[in-house]
């Protein structure tokens, strides 16, 4: 990842990206809300992690191709299988692969709750990073509203925490998720300076998948589910989850900067504790719902300046 500059503003490098911000923090919003949902989906899957992993990145391979066509044909080219496959394209499949192993790793090695917060430290290496990887420039408001996010994010999940002596190692494991992810967000705002949304998410996901093949053979996890239903929400993973969720984020990323963006995960945690109180009979206390306040005030505050 080269240092290359950027508009203050987070707004676009090139002319195919460039998209008005409320419909680019749409794509974000809602790329969100797909990949929050996707622990619903994961525990009707009947698979073990990395073999749901795996089908959440396979199964999007259709769709991520079908699009990637639909770009090429706008532009009256032809779509090559393995035209996409840069230095950085390669890069962003193996930290979202990296990000995935890791984060399975932490769910098995401790309880979900310090999993996810852990997690939800993905920004904070953005932010660290960002000035170095993509030249763009953090400003006061973007810190302001991380530390919001974070404080949010603390009620939304902190009061579940637990540091106990047989979680340390899943919670090194959460706070590795969070430097991938980080690393991955970073990745993909700067390949989205030469590459098209449909491309660069279908190319990556290759490379993803490929890791996580070799991942689960290797972890002896089987791979295929024992019921429809299974099938049903392993499709549903890959479809909307990773297509519609890591596809959304890369159109966002286009037009919006990395550190902004990256408070998605902000958004993904709000999602999957309503998703969870909706769908999963689970518990949605006052202090949660004053931390969902909190992150939509702090991606508010972040929000990139009109100038």
């Amino acid at each position: 990842m080269n240092k290359q500059s950027s508009p203050p503003s987070g707004l676009p490098d090139n002319k195919e990206a460039s998209l008005s911000f409320p419909i680019a923090f749409a794509a974000l919003f809602m790329g969100a809300i797909a990949m929050g949902i996707s622990p619903v989906f994961v525990r009707n899957a009947e698979v073990e992690a990395f073999a749901s992993a795996f089908w959440r990145v396979a199964l999007a391979l259709p769709i991520l191709l079908a699009w990637a066509q639909l770009e090429a044909r706008k532009r009256n080219e032809r779509f090559y299988l393995f035209s996409g496959f840069s230095k950085i394209v390669l890069l962003t499949g193996v930290l979202f692969a990296a990000d995935l192993f890791f984060w399975h790793l932490a769910i098995m090695n401790t309880n979900v709750a310090n999993a996810t917060l852990l997690a939800c430290l993905a920004p904070v290496w953005v932010l660290l990073l960002s000035g170095k990887f993509t030249g763009e420039e953090i400003t006061r408001q973007n810190v302001v509203g991380l530390l919001i996010c974070l404080a949010g994010a603390s009620l939304l999940i902190g009061t579940s925490y637990q540091l106990k002596p047989e979680n340390v190692r899943g919670d090194i494991y959460g706070l590795v998720t969070s430097f991938f992810f980080g690393l991955y967000f970073l990745a993909v705002r700067v390949a989205r300076r030469n590459h098209e949304a449909g491309a660069l998410t279908f190319s990556s996901t290759i490379v993803t998948t490929i890791i996580l093949f070799a991942v689960t053979v290797v972890s002896g996890q089987e791979f295929l589910p024992e019921t429809l239903g299974g099938v049903g929400a392993l499709a549903a993973l890959g479809i909307i989850s990773h297509s519609g969720g890591q596809g959304l984020l890369a159109v966002a990323l286009g037009s919006l900067s990395a550190v902004f963006s990256s408070l998605v995960i902000f958004i993904e945690a709000l999602a999957a504790a309503i998703f969870g109180w909706v769908l999963l009979d689970e518990e949605l206390s006052a202090g949660q719902i004053g931390g969902g306040i909190l992150i939509l005030s702090g991606i508010w505050v972040a929000r990139p300046s009109s100038d």
